[in-house]
């Protein structure tokens, strides 16, 4: 299966696709200046348990990464993300 994750500014989310079909998304929305909320990430039930969510969460994170930004992770996958993969502790916004 050939994933990808694409920025879609204009609706608000990380997109993945598999083979050329999204089958998922990473919501957000700016909420201060370099800040991003983090507030639903969603993963077509077809594509659960295959490690899809996990690699739109570690591609939009090094986006967000590369563009100096930060994050405020509201949705409770993205959270648990975040705890489970230290590397990205320094993203979340502390204010």
């Amino acid at each position: 299966m050939d994933l990808t994750v694409t920025d879609v500014p204009e609706r608000s989310r990380y997109e993945v696709s598999a083979d050329g079909t999204v089958v998922g998304f990473c919501a957000y929305h700016l909420i201060d200046e370099g800040v991003y909320a983090l507030p639903h990430v969603e993963v077509d039930t077809a594509f659960e348990g295959r490690g899809v969510a996990s690699h739109l969460m570690r591609e939009s994170l090094d986006h967000i990464r590369e563009r100096g930004l930060k994050v405020v992770p509201i949705c409770p996958f993205a959270q648990a993300y975040i705890k489970r993969n230290p590397s990205y502790a320094d993203l979340v916004h502390e204010g």
